[in-house]
């Protein structure tokens, strides 16, 4: 008896012991959240000054329907040293499909997705107030295919890239370019600090909006009809000076992240 007596007694020493420690560990790597405003402050932090010698950026969106109709439009920008100010170039795009729809057939069930669309897409409202990257898709048709995508290309060079011939209309603040064909429309403009490109489709085929302004990226697609291929694509490119920083470069840097201690980092 007293032998169980003294068993129960290790067993709940032990218990408690791997208790304590468990409860140590789930202190110790317990998740912390970090607020909005702290990665706000912390944005760009990580990239030493001076050590950008170009930045660009390209945004492309397309809509291509069942016709084979194509709309769309294609703007860049890069910066450079020696860049005195920053200018986006705009270029439309405009080709004819052969007609007729891909869809079309003589079986039962089969759909044309040259008609008028018929979808409807509530709500969204709050989609323009959104801070960051958005990325939406919102169909209401079938046989469509939407891809909204961003990259990201950083890499390292001596010298910056040779400049790359200017393409297209230089787009000015407040200006708007637009084009159109059968597949709809497109409206490239310069406004609220940024860039935005839209394509309002023919025959209520549905819509979509690239945005990029204010620190903040927007990708947002309506679809109403059938058949309907969107491409959205934003992308930024990024050279890193690769040669080492002189003694004078190296500890002006470190000065600067020392001083980032009086704030909390």
């Amino acid at each position: 008896m007293l032998r169980e007596q003294q068993m129960k007694t290790s067993y709940w020493v032990v218990t408690a012991c791997l208790a304590a420690t468990t409860s140590g560990f789930a202190d110790e790597f317990r998740p912390i959240e970090i607020k909005d405003q702290e990665l706000a402050e912390l944005r760009g932090r990580y990239v030493m000054p001076g050590r950008i010698i170009s930045f660009g950026v390209v945004m492309s969106s397309t809509w291509r329907n069942a016709s084979g109709d194509l709309i769309g439009a294609s703007t860049s920008m890069r910066l450079q040293a020696e860049t005195v100010k920053p200018e986006f170039y705009v270029s439309t795009i405009e080709h004819s499909g052969k007609g007729g729809s891909p869809n079309s057939g003589t079986g039962s069930g089969t759909r044309s997705g040259t008609g008028s669309g018929t979808g409807n897409v509530t709500g969204g409202a709050g989609l323009s107030t959104s801070q960051g990257i958005t990325q939406v898709t919102r169909a209401a048709g079938d046989g469509n295919s939407s891809n909204n995508k961003i990259a990201i290309n950083v890499k390292e060079a001596s010298t910056a890239p040779a400049p790359v011939p200017r393409r297209g209309q230089a787009l000015i603040a407040g200006q708007t370019i637009t084009g159109s064909n059968g597949a709809g429309s497109v409206a490239v403009s310069a406004t609220g600090g940024g860039v935005q490109v839209a394509i309002t489709a023919n025959n209520n085929q549905g819509s979509s909006l690239q945005q990029i302004a204010q620190g903040g990226l927007r990708q947002d697609t309506r679809l109403l009809g059938n058949s309907n291929v969107v491409n959205n694509m934003t992308r930024l490119n990024v050279v890193l000076d690769n040669k080492g920083p002189s003694a004078g470069a190296l500890g002006y840097n470190l000065n600067q992240l020392a001083a980032l201690r009086t704030l909390g980092y």
